[in-house]
């Protein structure tokens, strides 16, 4: 039975979407319907907060690697790109002022 419940909730909802509140509230009503123990809710809450974290963290990498591609393919200067640029100037400018000075 708890496996049912753990697959039904994980493919229905998307496990990283269920908060903590959800999770509990889901096992509750599990053991309030007798069809679970205080303990086996217990375990679920644990197993699906481990869950959904776990898919969380997966999701968050999945989507930084995506947005990262991304920006490689689209050709955008980083920041670190633009502040190596605005040093250059930064010199360049320098070496025109210096060029100006000695020539006069």
């Amino acid at each position: 039975m708890l496996e049912l419940i753990k697959k039904v909730v994980l493919t229905g909802v998307g496990v990283a979407a269920l908060t903590k509140e959800k999770i509990e509230e889901l096992a509750n009503e599990v053991i309030d319907q007798g069809k679970m123990s205080e303990q086996e809710g217990e375990k679920l809450v644990k197993d699906m907060l481990k869950r959904a974290e776990e898919s969380r963290e997966t999701l968050k990498s999945q989507t930084e690697s995506m947005v990262k591609t991304t920006i490689d393919k689209m050709q955008l200067a980083s920041a670190a790109d633009i502040d190596m640029l605005k040093a250059e100037i930064e010199k360049l400018r320098q070496e025109v002022a210096s060029q100006k000075k000695g020539s006069k």
